[in-house]
This record gives structure tokens, C-alpha cells and sequence, in this order.
């Protein structure tokens, strides 16, 4: 049924604009017509097809400002596109696997996960994400994206899982991943391992304690020595003491044994090559687990493990009387205990980075745990050259995906100790712990819920079995957006992997903000390039973060924070995606209500300057056998904004194309143009170009203005019978230059002619339409002579070969006192003074001014000139011509 049927009032120009009522109307008009499905063809061309890997939201969170930025960002390249190329998919997906789902449906309805089954708990997170999820869509709907709602998905549904699993299987067929008990980042609040990606550096306030070690034995060089540490609570856990080899006061202590202060325990003293030697005391002891270097000694030196700390932070019964303790807790009173023994030699307050969840702000632990990985380190530099590979928006933001893959130190950790997400799908012999995994055909399955595919273990016989309890990092997932979106799936038939939409492949586009690049960007080339050997999308497009009008970072702890609710309450969606193209892509940029009010002034402007075309021409203007000189400029310049335009919007410079359109339909459309038509209304070739125009800018600020330009469309130009999904401004062809000739120059000369007349007039108090009876122009106006003579009544026009006798004079010297005074002092009197009597000389050449034998630098004076006529008539200048006016 045609959207047109469902609604009781159609689009006119009558009165003024109304977009509550109208943004509304179309949005549910679009999403029922289908206006914007995408129709597959696996034998498309896909150099037809426009396709979008669009970031899945986390649905536990509310709309904010980069939501509402970003996905306008994204609607601003599809809008185009489909207009330009024609095939478009811009799809929809919900983040709702993993622990933010977790935590929200605790949250929601005040259950723990640890008392459910898997399988039961993840219904739950689904009946709450589910009403989340509808709230999600009807907000994005809101902001009148064009996405297609017929192609969505969820990162936790059957199918996605069944990708999922199959990704796992396919990579550890390949020999890219492994399970290894090794030591793993650990978020203790979390209480699961963690990805690299998923760290950063939070600045902290500590202390840096110096702590006494004793030597062993009687023929120890020395009775102890100082070690600096900022985690005393890891004391238990030291298993050795390093120092460097290029250590020269230090070396005497390598080869000794050293005892732990409190704790007693006696450990090697060895040496590294990894010993900053410029940090504290330069000893530094090893603990099982403190850091990286701490892992890395650990693995080199074959150390014995010592675990202080379990997974919640929780000091274990290895750390004797601090036994249950936090690890603040811990940290407190060993320093006390080590004070009261005389170990503590000194303490001293320090801010220092500390490595925390980036989820949660929670300092990770380093546990030893088997976990699986995705093996990446040694692949680092294909990584990098897919990266090349791809087109970037701005081109800048490749400089932070190197950076990362260079500083990459751990392979891909994708297990997750939680319940809300993808399982593993694999169990393990009770007996050997032979990794057993499922079959192709089974997926998606839960191994807590589901039995394995064989009855006895194929290496030992074994016919009791263990499932695997973990799932998959959510990152290992959403990384698979583009296979998810092309219909990525195994085909038993055919023994490979085929794709349902393989023209969707690869994606042309892939739009996320900047601070996902290591997150989602980085791990979708990883497992789209191991799964295909291809880059998964041509090029990617970064957008910075929305700024408060301060420049500064949104944080509700700041109470800075612009809610996109709010926002939408009192503007026009229109008028917020004109804000949304105010900034360079991949730039931050601050939330300024400026923005939003000269977007909702362009949508009256449009709106007026709509209503005015209506009433010049008709809608359909016979074209004329010849074009006026002033008409065809119009539309030659048109053609120029038009190739501009094209080429911004191709490049995704969102924000040169919205101003360059803006400039060109206000001013010289508006402002001039039309108040020229007014007074060639009866004309043919007025009234085509007039509509010609109107047209075309209604289809180039559809992609920004998708609303009021199709309200303004169906009014004018659409039959009320026609179906939408045919007859929208959206599904139209992009404007082209249509190759109008012109000299450019002279028009815009000419253009600038009559504004000076027209405001010459009115500050006479003159009407429009008065006679002049003589105006001469110097200035390039060649050929549009006739156009200023009728449109503003000029008798006698003359065209000046020599530019009429015009004298400069200064008007004023205006000195910079901030720096004059303090370098010149008494001198600024004199200064004065010979400016004041005109005993003064400016050499432009050198650019100084001397005056009172001083010798003044350009940044020291700025000079304004006055220009003034002496013939007959009043002088009116513009940028390119001078206007004698008598």
C-alpha cells in the first residue's frame, strides 16, 4: 500500500513551514513505502552497489550526541550515494552481546547471573535489550536516517552466533588460534581477561615507597638494598630481584639471594637487560604478575608462580595475615607493618599512569588462566598494508591505526569469563583435555547446554567430557560485521564458504568514531582478511567526538553533557543535521546553538524562496529557444556548484559541500537572483531557469535536509497518485552539470552591479523599479549590459574602458599601544603627535611607518584607507567594479 493512503494530510506550500508536523509525517511515510530497502542480487555488479558496514550501538546506553553526530554523518553519505549511484545498503545493528548487557539486565531486574544457567540467563538479557532495542529504533528513526529497517541484526542473535562460531572454527582450522595457560590481563570488578585494545592509561595519584631488602648469607657484599615500588601489596608474590648488566653499583648484588621483607621467603638476584636503570633505585623485583616486564622475565627466566592476588583483587591465603584483604586494603597496611619492622625507608606522594579497564576504570591484575587468542603479532605487517590499502578519511587517521599495530605486544585475547555472550564451541576430554569442536552444520551451540558431536575423545578414548564455560570477547563478534551483513556462511555442499550478497563485498564504506580504530576497525581487517585474504571495505571514514561549547569532553561528571532529546525538543531535525556537516570529518568539534539556528533560518529560506519560485513559473516551464545572458550565467554557475558539490560529497567533505551550497542558494540564488525575477516574471527564459534551479537545489540539499525538500518535492513536483518509493526527491538521480557556457566574471560583475543599484536606491528611499537616468561601469560586464539596464531601469548605461579618477588618501593610522608603549615609552607622544600633524612617511614596499625618526615595524600599525571621486556622481564600489552613478 502506498505510504500516501496512510496519511490524512498531504504536502503544500500553503503557510508557513511546520516541521514538527512535517519531519514526523515523512519519516513514517519512508520506513512504510520502503523507500529505502535495499533489493540483493548476488549477480549484481558490485561496482553498482553502495554498501555501509555500520557500527552496531551498544544498546544499553541512551542516544547521545555521538550517536546522533555519527549516524548523520553515515545518512549524509548514503543519501548521496543512492542519488549518485543508485544501490544503496545501509543497515542497522544492535550491539547487545556482552557485559554492558550483562550489567543491564542485573541492573534491570535485580538478578546476579551467577544464579542462572547460560542459557536461561541470556533469554533474560534479551527480553531486556529487546525493549531497549525498540526505544533505540524509534530514536534513530527520529533523526530521519535513511537506513534500511528491513536489513537489521543483533550480535547476539542465532545467525550472528552461528558466524560467530564459525569464525572460531575456521581460524583454529588455519593454525590462528590457540589455548594456552599464560598470563592474561584481568579486570578484577569484570572478573574476566581482556584484550590490549581494551586498556588505557588513567592518570592516578600513588606513592613511590622505598623498601629494604636483606642479603642471605655471610659473605654477602653488602646487609641490603633499597627497592622503589608504588605496589608493596605484591611483595608476596616476588619471585626475583633484577638488576641491569650495564649496572656498575649494583652488580655486586647479582648472583646473591635476597629476603623478602615480612614475608620472609628467599629469591634470586639476577640480571636483565630490561632493568630501567633510571627508575628508582634501579632493583627492581619480579612479581608474579605486576606488569609486562614482570610476564616477560617470568617466561625468559623460567620462574617459579606465586598468585598474591585472585580474581577479584582479593589477597589470597599466600599473603598470610593480609589474607581477604582488597588490594588497597593490602597495600596500606603492609607499608604500616614494613614502617613498624624498619623496611620502610622512605614514601612520597606521585601521580603516575595506571593501566585500567576502559570499560569499567578499573586498574587490571595480570592473572595466570587458560584463555584462548587469536594470534596476530605475527602478522603485524599485513595488517598494516591492508590498512594501506584502504582509502582514509581524513587520511591523517591512518597514523593512528599504524601507531597501534606497532605498539601491539600481546596477541588477541578473545575470551571472556561471563555469561551474556557467544559460547565457545568446544568441549574438552576429561582425560587428556583434547580441544573437541563442533561441527559446521551444528552451529550456533552452547556446550553448556548441548552435548559434543562425538561420544569418546578421538586421541585417548575417553568418553567423559568438560564444556567449555567462557565466551567470546564481544570485539571478536562485531568484528565480523561485514561477513554478518554479506551473508557469510559455509556451504556443506559446496565444502567452502560462500556469501549470500558477495556484491556487498568488499564494503565500500566503513563510518566509526576515532576511538574504536584499535577496537573495531583494527580486529574487523584481522578477521575479515584471515576469513577472506581481502581488505573488507574500500575505504573508512572517521568522526571525531562532539565537544561542549568550551571544547571540552561531554562527561556527566562535569555536568556538561548536551542531551540529544533536548536538542530535537527545540529544533528541527533538519536543522540539527546542518549542524552536524558544521565540522571537517575526523575533527572534535564543539556543540554551538549558532549552528542550530542558521539551520533552521536556511530551512525558512528554502522554504520562502520555494513559495516565491511558485508563484514566478510554472512548475513545468516550456525551455526557451535561447537563454538570456543573465539566466544562462545562473545556470552556469549552478553547473559549477554542482561539479563541486559532486566532488566534496565523493570525498566526504561534508562540511565544504553544506557551505559552499549554502553560499551559492542563499546569496546568489536568494539575495540576487530572485530579486532580479521579480521583475522578469512573464519572462521564458527567467521562468526556466528559475525552476531549472529550484530543482537542483532541492535535490543537492536533500542529502542534508532530507524533510523539508521532500515536502517541498511532492508539493510542487509530484502527481498525489504517484507511490512514493517512486516518486520520492530521495530516489531521484544526482544533479549533473548540464554544460551551460558563461563568462562567470562578467555575470558575477554584473551581479554585483545591481546589488550596489538596488541598495543604492534603497538607502535613497527610492522604489526598485525608479529610472536611472545615467550609470557608468568600469568593471568586466561584457554581454550582461541589457540585464542591469532592465532590472534596475538604467537609461543610459556606459561601459568604461579606464577606471575613472579615483584618489587614495589615509583615512587613519591605528597604532598597536599593547606593544608600542612598552618598547617606544615617552617616545608614544611624539609618535602621536606626527602622525596627528601628517609628518609621517609609509613605505608599503618595506612595510614600516616613520614618523618622529622612529622606524615602526608592520605589526607595530595598520593603515585604512579612503577612496574618493572628484568627478560628477556618486561613486558605489564593489569587489570588481567601480559604479558612477548620476
Amino acid at each position: 500500500m502506498d505510504s500516501r493512503e496512510q496519511a490524512d494530510d498531504e504536502p503544500t506550500l500553503e503557510g508557513g513551514y511546520d516541521p514538527e508536523a512535517v519531519e514526523s509525517r515523512w519519516q513514517q511515510r519512508w520506513i512504510d513505502a520502503d523507500v529505502y530497502a535495499y533489493d540483493g542480487d548476488e549477480k549484481r555488479d558490485p561496482n553498482t552497489v553502495y554498501s555501509i558496514d555500520t557500527p552496531p550501538p551498544t544498546v544499553s546506553g541512551s542516544l547521545h550526541m555521538g550517536h546522533l553526530y555519527g549516524s548523520t554523518l553515515q545518512d549524509f553519505a548514503a543519501r548521496f550515494q543512492r542519488m549518485h549511484d543508485g544501490d544503496v545498503l545501509f543497515p542497522f545493528g544492535y550491539d547487545d552481546n556482552g557485559i554492558a548487557s550483562e550489567r543491564l539486565t542485573e541492573s534491570e531486574l535485580d538478578i546476579r547471573h551467577q544464579d542462572y544457567e547460560r542459557r536461561e540467563f541470556q533469554e533474560r538479557c534479551r527480553e531486556v535489550c529487546a525493549e531497549y532495542e525498540a526505544e533505540f529504533t524509534e530514536k534513530m528513526q527520529n533523526l530521519g536516517t535513511s537506513i534500511d529497517w528491513n536489513n537489521t541484526y543483533k550480535t547476539i542473535e542465532p545467525r550472528v552466533q552461528r558466524v560467530s562460531q564459525l569464525s572460531f572454527l575456521d581460524l583454529h582450522e588455519k593454525g590462528r588460534e590457540y589455548r594456552k595457560k599464560a598470563p592474561a590481563i584481568w579486570c578484577p570488578d569484570c572478573e574476566t581477561a581482556i584484550s590490549q585494545v581494551e586498556m588505557e592509561d588513567d592518570e592516578r595519584g600513588s606513592h613511590f615507597n622505598d623498601i629494604a631488602f636483606e642479603l642471605v648469607g655471610e659473605d654477602a657484599p653488602r646487609d641490603e638494598f633499597v627497592i622503589s615500588t608504588t605496589r608493596p601489596e605484591l611483595i608476596p608474590a616476588c619471585v626475583s630481584v633484577f638488576v641491569h648488566p650495564d649496572d656498575e653499583e649494583n652488580q655486586d648484588l647479582v648472583g646473591e639471594t635476597a629476603r623478602i621483607p615480612i614475608f620472609g621467603h628467599e629469591v634470586p638476584i639476577i640480571e636483565d637487560e630490561r632493568v630501567d636503570m633510571e627508575k628508582g633505585s634501579g632493583v627492581v623485583m619480579c612479581c608474579t604478575f605486576g606488569d609486562q616486564n614482570d610476564i616477560e622475565w617470568y617466561q625468559a627466566h623460567d620462574l617459579p608462580l606465586r598468585v598474591a592476588i585472585d580474581e577479584s583483587a582479593t589477597m589470597t591465603e599466600l599473603a598470610g595475615d593480609y589474607e581477604g584483604m582488597s588490594t588497597e586494603e593490602a597495600r596500606e597496611a603492609i607499608v604500616e607493618d614494613l614502617d613498624d619492622e624498619g623496611s620502610l625507608r622512605d614514601r612520597w606522594e606521585i601521580t603516575h599512569a595506571v593501566q585500567v579497564h576502559e570499560r569499567c576504570d578499573t586498574a587490571v591484575e595480570y592473572r595466570v588462566s587458560k584463555q584462548w587468542y587469536v594470534e596476530i603479532l605475527d602478522h603485524k605487517e599485513e595488517y598494516l598494508e591492508a590498512g594501506r590499502e584502504m582509502d582514509w578519511y581524513p587520511e591523517k587517521m591512518f597514523a593512528r591505526y599504524q601507531h597501534w599495530i606497532e605498539g601491539l605486544e600481546w596477541d588477541w585475547l578473545i575470551s571472556r569469563q561471563r555469561d551474556s555472550g557467544i559460547p565457545f564451541p568446544v568441549w574438552y576430554c576429561a582425560d587428556c583435555d583434547q580441544p573437541i569442536m563442533a561441527e559446521r552444520e551444528a552451529l550456533p551451540v552452547d556446550p553448556l547446554s548441548d552435548d559434543p558431536p562425538v561420544d569418546t575423545c578421538p586421541d585417548c578414548g575417553h568418553d567423559e567430557f568438560e564444556a567449555e564455560e567462557d565466551v567470546f570477547d564481544t570485539w571478536a563478534t562485531s568484528s565480523l560485521t561485514p561477513l554478518i551483513n554479506a551473508g557469510w556462511d559455509w556451504d556443506a555442499d559446496a565444502e567452502q564458504f560462500t556469501m549470500d550478497s558477495p556484491e556487498l563485498y568488499p564494503f565500500d564504506l566503513r563510518p566509526q568514531g576515532h576511538d574504536i580504530i584499535s577496537f573495531w576497525l583494527f580486529h574487523t581487517i584481522v578477521k575479515c582478511y584471515e576469513h577472506t585474504g581481502e581488505v573488507p571495505f574500500d575505504a573508512t571514514m572517521i568522526n571525531g567526538h562532539v565537544l561542549d561549547e568550551n571544547r571540552e569532553k561531554m562527561s556527566k561528571s562535569r555536568g556538561n553533557v548536551v542531551e540529544p532529546d533536548e536538542v530535537l525538543a527545540d529544533y528541527p531535525v533538519d536543522a540539527v543535521r546542518f549542524w552536524a556537516a558544521s565540522a571537517a570529518v575526523g575533527d572534535d568539534f564543539p556543540y554551538q546553538e549558532k549552528d542550530l539556528t542558521a539551520g533552521e533560518k536556511l530551512l525558512r529560506k528554502l522554504w520562502n524562496a520555494s513559495k516565491l519560485v511558485d508563484t514566478l513559473a510554472p512548475a513545468d516551464p516550456d525551455a526557451p529557444a535561447e537563454l538570456e545572458a543573465i539566466d544562462r550565467w545562473l545556470l552556469a554557475e549552478l553547473d559549477d556548484a554542482v561539479a563541486d558539490l559532486t566532488a566534496h560529497l565523493e570525498n566526504y567533505e561534508f562540511a565544504k559541500a553544506r557551505d559552499r551550497l549554502r553560499t551559492f542558494f542563499w546569496n546568489t540564488f536568494c539575495d540576487d537572483y530572485l530579486e532580479i525575477a521579480k521583475t522578469r516574471e512573464d519572462n521564458p527564459s527567467t521562468q526556466y531557469a528559475l525552476r531549472t534551479a529550484h530543482r537542483t537545489f532541492l535535490e543537492l540539499w536533500a542529502p542534508f535536509l532530507p524533510h523539508v525538500t521532500e515536502e517541498i518535492w511532492q508539493a510542487v513536483y509530484v502527481d498525489e497518485t504517484a507511490a512514493l518509493e517512486d516518486s520520492s526527491i530521495h530516489v531521484r538521480d544526482w544533479p549533473a552539470p548540464q554544460g551551460y557556457e558563461a563568462d562567470l566574471e562578467a555575470g558575477e560583475t554584473a551581479m554585483e552591479v545591481i546589488s550596489a543599484l538596488r541598495r543604492s536606491k534603497s538607502e535613497n528611499q527610492l522604489p526598485l523599479n525608479a529610472d536611472l537616468e545615467s550609470v557608468a561601469v568600469y568593471g568586466p560586464i561584457e554581454g550582461f549590459e541589457d540585464a542591469i539596464r532592465n532590472v534596475m531601469h538604467v537609461e543610459d548605461l556606459t561601459v568604461l574602458a579606464d577606471q575613472p579618477e579615483i584618489t587614495t588618501a589615509v583615512a587613519a593610522i591605528d597604532l598597536d599601544y599593547s606593544t608600542l608603549g612598552p618598547e617606544y615609552g615617552s617616545k608614544v607622544g611624539d609618535i602621536d603627535a606626527g602622525i596627528e600633524t601628517g609628518d609621517y612617511e609609509i613605505d608599503e614596499d618595506a612595510g614600516v611607518l616613520r614618523v618622529a625618526g622612529e622606524e615602526l615595524g608592520a605589526d607595530l600599525f595598520e593603515v585604512e584607507y579612503e577612496r574618493t571621486y572628484s568627478g560628477t556622481g556618486e561613486m558605489l564600489e564593489t569587489e570588481s567594479a567601480v559604479v558612477i552613478l548620476e
